[in-house]
């Protein structure tokens, strides 16, 4: 009697057993796993170079080159789906020479007379940047960035050497052209920009290299017109860095 009722408990366990195995079997119904987003943010500090492009269609601005660096610390905000929201406070000194040309008014047509601009810049950057970090291999990722960046100014020194005559220099006061050194942000450009960044880098656990460029969109003159025109006249300010970061 015992025999059966034991050989009738492993009959009935191997027929549950290939019941559930064919139910497994026939079921094409796909399995979704539940993702849950937990917070977490990731600190980082960098450094890296700088070149900033002051471009203006007119005379009065010469087109400028500033090269330098910068350096800062800034937050990731860490999201789903390996995207992140960067923002942080970066400085940058910058400095650059450009000679600005201007055809005398007292000798010959031909002759050419100069104002050295050398102009050294300090800033301050504000970015909020979205980030999409894809993973390759191990700890290998690439990352690429955009969004806006806020920029504020906080001095703009233009040492000016002219190599002039007397009469141009004259005339080149008498219609408001500066011929000094002095702060540009305090009579002639406005201390704050706006840009537009795009970039991208390469990523190895927590160390970060990238590149990227910054378009400039506001008008950084101060939109007085020049004495004997009545036209506004205008510069956007560009960037382009190179930067590497260490998070922490």
């Amino acid at each position: 009697m015992k025999k059966i009722l034991i050989t009738g408990c492993l009959l009935c366990s191997i027929s549950l057993s290939a019941q559930e195995a064919r139910d497994a079997f026939l079921d094409f119904t796909p399995k979704k796993e539940k993702y849950q987003y937990t917070f977490s943010y990731d600190w980082r500090v960098m450094a890296g170079y700088v070149q900033d492009w002051q471009h203006s269609p007119t005379t009065t601005y010469p087109d400028t080159y500033l090269h330098g660096a910068s350096v800062g610390a800034t937050v990731d905000f860490n999201l789903p789906y390996n995207l992140s929201i960067q923002t942080g406070l970066v400085y940058a000194l910058t400095y650059g020479v450009t000679n600005q040309h201007w055809r005398s008014v007292s000798t010959e047509a031909t002759q050419v007379e100069i104002l050295k601009h050398k102009v050294m810049k300090h800033s301050l950057d504000i970015p909020i940047h979205l980030y999409y970090r894809q993973k390759l291999w191990r700890e290998l990722a690439l990352v690429f960035y955009g969004g806006p960046k806020l920029q504020a100014g906080i001095w703009q020194q233009d040492n000016i050497e002219e190599h002039l005559t007397p009469a141009t220099l004259n005339w080149l006061k008498t219609n408001n052209i500066q011929c000094e050194p002095y702060n540009k942000y305090k009579t002639e450009l406005l201390p704050f920009n706006l840009q537009i960044s795009l970039g991208g880098g390469i990523e190895w656990g927590p160390y970060r290299l990238q590149a990227g460029y910054d378009f400039g969109l506001l008008n950084l003159v101060r939109n007085y017109p020049a004495a004997d025109s009545a036209y506004k006249a205008y510069m956007r300010e560009w960037s382009w860095n190179v930067i590497f970061a260490y998070r922490f």
